[in-house]
């Protein structure tokens, strides 16, 4: 059974914050054997009652949003609770819960808005960026990605979503972003 604030120790520690934005195989794996239950349990719901605190609804953001990029990485399964992430960003804002935060916590309050499809959220996550002082250059990247194309491109053959030729013709040059 694991906690939430196991999953803030694993993911905050210095040896897996190196890896956030660049990830290895092995720690992929790492990731889906220690943690792919508790993923399972979030996804349906049964840790909903860690939004109720800040640290609480930061590790099941953790756990809704980075941990299936990791353990599904390549999958459709990758993108499966984005949404309920995303419902509990929101939630975690409107609360308040990221106001106090050091940046590297208040950056996984953010991230589900910025990996969502939906311009909405592209657009406050750039507004949280900026509010709080933070660099929005990767939130507004992404929120680009989304006006150009209402979708991010590198998704659609994980997604089993047909490319349109202006998305292919992105995909192919210095510019693309592959996720």
């Amino acid at each position: 059974m694991h906690d939430s604030q196991e999953i803030l120790d694993f993911w905050f520690s210095p040896a897996i914050g190196k890896h956030w934005f660049s990830s290895t195989p092995a720690l992929d794996a790492e990731i889906k054997l220690r943690f792919e239950n508790v993923w399972r349990r979030a996804a349906a719901g049964e840790l909903d009652a860690w939004t109720q605190t800040p640290d609480g609804a930061l590790a099941l953001l953790i756990v809704l949003d980075q941990f299936p990029l990791n353990m599904y990485r390549g999958e459709p399964a990758a993108f499966a609770s984005e949404q309920k992430a995303v419902a509990v960003s929101r939630m975690s804002v409107e609360q308040g819960f990221h106001n106090g935060m050091p940046d590297d916590r208040r950056l996984f309050i953010f991230m589900p808005l910025m990996h969502s499809e939906n311009p909405d959220d592209q657009n406050l996550s750039v507004e949280l960026f900026r509010t709080a002082g933070m660099d929005p250059r990767w939130p507004e990247h992404h929120r680009g990605i989304i006006q150009r194309f209402g979708r991010f491109p590198h998704r659609n053959a994980i997604l089993g979503r047909e490319s349109r030729q202006e998305e292919l013709n992105y995909l192919a040059s210095d510019e693309a972003f592959k996720g």
